[in-house]
């Protein structure tokens, strides 16, 4: 994804913000099916600066962006999920039912759903956003410029041959890259022109998961034993050290032809708290490994303005790695210490990064901070009613 775009940066004098009027969650049985979104503050209210999204246990959260004030809560009953959109005012919210459409900036959901059992994947890159629908292996991409009509946006499609947990991406040329899986098993991926039609395909990928896009548009997904990569109209494996080197979650950054990857090396295990993350030259389609000196979750993985590598560890500390030599520049205070929970879908420190910000959620504290990577220092904190759970926010101009 496109995470080297300098949005606008917070900057000024470091700030503790409590919120001062305490927004409630209604209307909790809101979904798909027509319900009208509830909310608690005003609805002729300002638009808001650069919103953030959070989500909590019976809704939403959105947040002004620059001082972390709470301006929203809208009930949405279920397991969500939060992605930008790509555009200066929307983020995709993945409900029981498929994708939903959230005008952040107006604190409202569009009518624009895209309807389907166990959306998955949001991708942004070079212009055009993707979502892939798990449940039905249904590819949707668009320009998210277009949302801002209010109408769902004339979209490309493209139905997997069958249903799995997969991902897609759309290159500057057209090209779609989706993934190959059954429910039972995931094994590679493929390449469609601009009309549908397969021109590669690879199946060296077993359990392939995720996707990040690096310098000169090369694509990774994860393996089980490594990373596929494709890159000007060729597929090449960089292979893990070990026999089973599991790679699932991937930043990526246009400054940099490194990828950020997790590792981890135990099948069995019930959940595994890596200690290394995993950094991959696309150029050489060569794998190497970063001991963290502490663990950390799917959630931790992002990339700064200038393509640092940026892990947020079970220490409370985010790690800022040059991707290049694999070296620990720094480490910047940012949550106390935490634990990885066995259910995945249970809350857990997130890290957000736009610009030069980096958002980090405390759930145990039902917090969440603002911190300068420049500068290491935080600019602002704020204490919600409950505490949250996925992180999200517009990312513009990608």
């Amino acid at each position: 994804m496109n995470t080297s775009i300098r949005a606008r940066a917070l900057r000024g004098t470091a700030l503790t913000l409590a919120a001062a009027t305490v927004l409630t969650a209604c209307g909790g049985k809101d979904s798909s099916s027509g319900a009208k979104d509830t909310s608690s503050a005003a609805p002729a209210a300002a638009a808001v600066k650069d919103p953030l999204v959070a989500t909590f246990d019976g809704g939403l959260y959105i947040l002004d962006g620059e001082t972390l004030a709470l301006t929203e809560t809208i009930g949405l009953s279920g397991f969500n999920r939060v992605n930008p959109a790509g555009d200066d005012d929307h983020v995709i919210v993945s409900t029981d039912s498929g994708f939903r459409v959230l005008n952040a900036a107006e604190r409202t959901f569009s009518d624009i759903e895209y309807q389907g059992a166990k959306p998955g994947h949001v991708v942004r890159h070079a212009g055009r956003t993707v979502l892939f629908t798990d449940g039905t292996g249904e590819v949707n991409v668009f320009d998210p410029a277009d949302l801002s009509g209010g109408e769902k946006p004339e979209s490309r499609t493209y139905t997997s041959a069958e249903a799995h947990h997969g991902v897609a991406i759309e290159l500057e040329n057209g090209e779609l890259l989706s993934t190959l899986g059954t429910e039972e098993k995931r094994t590679g991926a493929l390449v469609l022109d601009k009309n549908n039609k397969e021109i590669k395909r690879a199946e060296n990928c077993p359990g392939v998961h995720g996707e990040a896009a690096a310098r000169n548009e090369a694509v990774a997904v994860g393996c089980e034993d490594g990373v596929l990569i494709y890159k000007d109209g060729e597929f090449t494996k960089a292979e893990a050290p070990d026999d089973y080197g599991r790679i699932g979650n991937q930043a990526g950054s246009d400054a940099s032809p490194v990828i950020l990857g997790d590792y981890k090396t135990d099948p069995d295990a019930e959940l595994e708290r890596p200690t290394r993350v995993s950094l991959i030259d696309t150029e050489k389609a060569k794998l190497s490994l970063v001991d963290l000196g502490t663990s950390y979750s799917f959630r931790s993985l992002a990339r700064g303005p200038e393509g640092e590598a940026l892990v947020l560890g079970t220490d409370g500390a985010i790690r800022v790695i040059d991707p290049a030599s694999g070296e620990i520049e720094k480490k910047i205070p940012a949550v106390g210490e935490w634990q990885e929970p066995l259910d995945w879908q249970q809350a857990r420190p997130t890290l957000f990064v736009r610009g030069h910000t980096a958002y980090v959620s405390e759930p145990g504290k039902k917090a969440l901070h603002a911190i300068d990577l420049d500068t290491g220092k935080k600019i602002t904190s704020v204490t919600l009613p409950k505490s949250t759970n996925e992180l999200s926010g517009v990312i513009p101009g990608h």
